[in-house]
This record gives C-alpha cells, structure tokens and sequence, in this order.
C-alpha cells in the first residue's frame, strides 16, 4: 500500500489543529474570542449620543425628544419640566407686533392640589426682560411707572390671548381668563415673548362674568416687595414663579411678606 495517503492525512490533520488554535485568541492581546466581543458590548453601550440628540439616542427638539429629557431629568431628581435657565426675550420695544403662539391644543395646563392653575412649561417657560438685572433695579422694577412704561397695548395682547386660548384649548369666558405674564412685568418678565405669556383661567371659587380672580397677583406683588427690599435676589424670585406660583413664597422663605405699594401707573398683576 502506498504511504502518499497516509502522508496527506497527516498533513490535514495539522493544519486543522493549528487553524483552530489561531482562533482561540485575539493576537498579542490577552483576550480570548468572547472577551473581545464583550468589550465591543460594553463600548457601544458608552458611547456618547450623536449631537441633536438626548442620551438615548431620541432627537431633541422633538415631542419624543422632549419626553426623553423629562425623564431623564426625572431619573437625576430634577422636577419635570422645570427650566435650568429661563430664556431671555428681546426686551421692551418701541413699537410690539402680534406674536405668534403655538399651534391649537399644543399645550396642556397643570393644577396644583388646590385646583390653581400652572402653565405648560413647554409652551410657557417664561422669558426675561434683559434689561432687567439685579445692577438694574433701581431705574428698572423698582422705579414707579416702569411696567406702564414697556407695556404692551390691548391692541396687541388681545389677539394674542384669543389664539393663546386657542393653543391651550380654553373654552371658557375669555373675559375670566387673564392673559398673565408668567413672569410679571414687576418681576422682570419679557413685556411681549409668547414664552412668557399664557391665558390663565380663573382660580378655584371664581363666579362666571366676574372676571378675572387671580391669586397670584398678590403673589407677584410680594416679590417684587422683596427683590425691591434686597430680601431675595431678582434670578431666584423668577425661577420661583415659573416652578409654581403657589410655592414661590414659601419656596423663598417669604411667607410673612407685605405687598409692594401700589403703583398708580401700573395695572393689576403686572
């Protein structure tokens, strides 16, 4: 019998042997097969999320990207919704234009225990007037006559109310509701920045064509009384408001505060 077969046999058997050895492990590196795909795992699961995009991966800018940074601002212990930084608007104008609110039934109100309405802080996050600073205070919110100086007509805020009511899907009396800055002109709010406006509706115990009943008027007056008397600063006192109007004084441990004195110029709840 011919050894050429036997010898080809051999031969195959080795190299087989040694093909699978070559594969038990990545070269020069230490790690077998399953640890490198492990790693592989573990850097795709760390990877950082693509620009315009929350942790997960959802675009920003979304209704699903607003979602997912809710609850990841949930997950940090940050309340939902709660701005880090109030946007600042443009500021007093010369002259205001109709602004454009968002689309109808866009925007959702919350109620607090007590029935008292809060804003959608998506659609209503607030917004400054940038020329009011801490530095700026004495020619600005504490000065009598400011808020009657930048603010904006009826002319002007009436149709925006009647499309605002429209975004906030409120049926009810338009002569009811207010048409509120959330952060009020007295606590340097943007005069005209659809951020900073919202029709509220009428507070618990309110009579129909009664017209407004709004609580947080005297809420506003407060502050302002304390920004003016140098008892909380003005950065604090609006992120207060724009929390939830009903804990702002307490939040800022002014629960015993006096009202400002009324402003002869100025309209209620500015």
């Amino acid at each position: 019998m011919s050894t050429t077969p036997r010898l080809a046999l051999a031969t195959a058997t080795v190299l087989i042997a040694v093909g699978v050895a070559g594969c038990s492990s990545d070269s020069g590196s230490g790690k077998t097969s399953s640890d490198s795909s492990a790693g592989n795992k573990a850097a795709s699961g760390s990877a950082a999320p693509l620009p315009g995009t929350t942790p997960s991966g959802t675009p920003s800018g979304t209704a699903a990207g607003a979602a997912a940074g809710a609850a990841a601002g949930a997950a940090a212990g940050k309340p939902s919704g709660t701005p880090d930084v109030i946007p600042a608007g443009p500021g007093p104008q010369g002259s205001y234009t109709v602004q454009k609110q968002p689309a109808p039934g866009t925007c959702s109100y919350r109620y607090t225990a007590a029935k008292e309405p809060l804003p959608d802080l998506t659609c209503t996050p607030g917004a400054t007037n940038p020329k009011v600073t801490q530095a700026t205070l004495k020619t600005t919110i504490c000065r009598s006559g400011y808020t009657a100086d930048i603010r904006p007509s009826t002319n002007i805020t009436g149709r925006e109310k009647t499309a605002n009511a429209a975004s906030y899907g409120y049926k009810g009396s338009l002569k009811d509701a207010e048409y509120d800055h959330l952060i009020s002109l007295q606590l340097g709010g943007d005069p005209n920045d659809p951020r900073n406006l919202w029709v509220q509706p009428p507070s618990p115990g309110h009579k129909d064509g009664a017209g407004p009943n709004n609580p947080k008027d005297a809420v506003e007056s407060k502050l302002k009384a304390a920004i003016c008397a140098g008892k909380t600063d003005l950065a604090k006192a609006q992120k207060a408001i724009v929390k939830d109007w009903t804990t702002a004084l307490s939040a800022l441990g002014l629960k015993d505060q006096k009202p400002a004195e009324k402003d002869p110029k100025a309209e209620e709840g500015e």
